[in-house]
């Protein structure tokens, strides 16, 4: 038994190393008035530029077949109101980090009845006619959506994730060979699950909403409106298949109390925003 012990000691090591080999400790924003500060850790098999480079073809796809179907950009007045908003966020991501003023972002629209939006690596954002239409976002809350979707973006939340999967993937075949069990690669995908990947998406989704509501505040939007936003969100999967955008962002009172907090917090740049826009 003694002698398991130690060889699952030394397997754990192993992959504890294999999982932390190839990353950089970073932040990749400013912390903001919100205060989000957590260091990252970023895989240098996963570069920024080719990670913006994949993203800038998909989204390219998306759009090509998007158009092919006539369901791109359809509406020129929620074209004209979405990229409005988009540009007042924008203008405030270099509060978080200076050289998101050099992105090349864009806006579209895409007629779905998917209540979604996202925004890729590097600032390609789009916004699902279903979120629209279904929810009836007002300004102000359609503002807290793209601010949050713009958050993840600036935070570069799907580079590190790319980053954990890979470090993780390379750990889990290190300690299969080292135990020379499937079995045991497979516990270690369960524990990964819990302990890596799922603490991180949500605190992705902390992050997001805390910088989201920022970026509305400054924006000269009522942060207030992201807790009405979800709380919409949250109504509108009663009795049905929750709203895809609630796959990857989920709803919960912890969430709305975060977001009760956060705004409060920012609510002195919102009166600053709206009393500058009154001059």
């Amino acid at each position: 038994m003694k002698q398991k012990r130690h060889f699952l000691r030394n397997a754990g090591a192993v992959l504890s190393l294999a999982v932390l080999a190839g990353c950089t400790s970073m932040n990749t924003t400013q912390s903001g008035a919100v205060g989000v500060d957590r260091k990252q850790y970023m895989s240098t098999m996963v570069p920024a530029q080719a990670l913006e480079q994949e993203a800038n073809q998909q989204y390219a796809d998306i759009l090509q077949e998007a158009k092919s179907k006539g369901l791109l950009d359809r509406d020129a007045k929620q074209v004209a109101r979405v990229r409005d908003i988009s540009q007042r966020l924008i203008a405030q991501a270099g509060v978080f980090r200076p050289d998101a003023a050099n992105w090349k972002w864009e806006v579209h629209v895409l007629s779905s009845d998917e209540v979604n939006a996202w925004c890729m690596p590097g600032g390609k954002i789009a916004v699902y006619t279903g979120l629209i239409s279904q929810i009836k976002p007002t300004d102000d809350e359609l503002a807290a959506v793209l601010g949050h979707e713009i958050a993840h973006a600036l935070r570069e939340h799907a580079r590190e994730r790319v980053s954990q999967q890979m470090a993780t993937n390379l750990g889990l075949q290190v300690l299969s060979i080292a135990t020379g069990s499937k079995a045991a690669s497979d516990l270690g995908g369960e524990l990964t699950s819990v302990m890596f990947t799922l603490p991180n998406s949500r605190t992705h989704e902390t992050e997001a909403d805390r910088m989201g509501v920022e970026l509305a505040a400054r924006a000269g939007y009522d942060p207030r409106a992201a807790v009405t936003l979800w709380q919409k969100m949250g109504a509108a999967s009663q009795g049905s298949a929750p709203p895809e955008i609630l796959s990857t962002h989920p709803s919960a009172a912890s969430r709305i109390s975060d977001l009760q907090s956060a705004s409060q917090k920012v609510m002195p740049l919102y009166e600053q925003s709206k009393g500058q826009a009154a001059r």
